[in-house]
């Protein structure tokens, strides 16, 4: 299970990297739209952190090597998720910092998504 949770991860972060770099200011009219939803939006993105860390937490507990990185990631998302539903305006605050002018910061993320994305389809090939 932990080869097909490397391939879930790296199709999904592919996609969404290639969409931050080549969509930065729609990924900003979505996160303030969210924003303007208030906690109910931070409850949707805690939502996507969540599942997506969850899935990986479960499958793929992989402590040593270049596979860890994976591990690191999902875990990573489920604290993420907690903070989005326990303390709601942490993550508004940080909902806050998006606007247009800072529109680059997606295309920032996006590289680095496809660099993760870059690694675990390394992983997946190689081993």
């Amino acid at each position: 299970m932990e080869k097909a949770t490397e391939v879930f991860a790296a199709v999904f972060l592919s996609v969404i990297g290639l969409s931050h770099v080549a969509q930065p200011r729609a990924w900003v009219e979505f996160f303030v739209w969210l924003r303007g939803k208030g906690h109910a939006g931070v409850f949707v993105n805690g939502f996507l952190c969540l599942g997506f860390g969850a899935f990986i937490v479960a499958f793929h507990n992989v402590w040593t090597g270049l596979p860890m990185i994976l591990t690191l990631l999902g875990w990573g998302q489920v604290v993420k998720g907690l903070v989005a539903f326990i303390a709601p305006q942490v993550s508004l605050w940080g909902l806050a910092r998006i606007s247009s002018e800072r529109a680059w910061m997606f295309v920032v993320g996006g590289v680095f998504a496809l660099v993760l994305s870059a690694v675990l389809w390394y992983i997946v090939f190689t081993s």
